[in-house]
């Protein structure tokens, strides 16, 4: 037997809460990749991965390595979720101990 919309009378509307923006996550701010100090990696090695991975400079990679070796990390790349993602992976791959977090606001 079908159920005609008219004889069912124990469907009750519902009110829909619009959650707004504030709760929304901020998509504008740009995530970072890290690179952490490390026991193994020499810091030639490391150079070379920077400049192989993002193409810089040797004085731009070296400034970068110096900043993992004497304050224990660097801020070697930024971008979107995905990008950052990638580098993460391709530095791991390196054997190098990277990780990616939201840029400070």
């Amino acid at each position: 037997m079908p159920i005609h919309p008219e004889s069912n009378t124990d469907v009750k509307p519902i009110e829909v809460v619009d959650p707004g923006t504030d709760n929304a996550p901020d998509t504008d701010r740009p995530w970072i990749v890290l690179v952490w100090n490390d026991p193994i990696n020499l810091m030639s090695y490391v150079t070379l991965v920077l400049q192989k991975l993002f193409g810089y400079s040797l004085e731009k990679a070296t400034e970068l390595m110096l900043d993992v070796h004497n304050k224990g990390r660097a801020v070697v790349s930024s971008g979107t979720r995905e990008h950052s993602e990638f580098d993460v992976y391709r530095l791991h791959e390196h054997g190098l101990w990277a990780t990616m977090q939201r840029e400070d606001a």
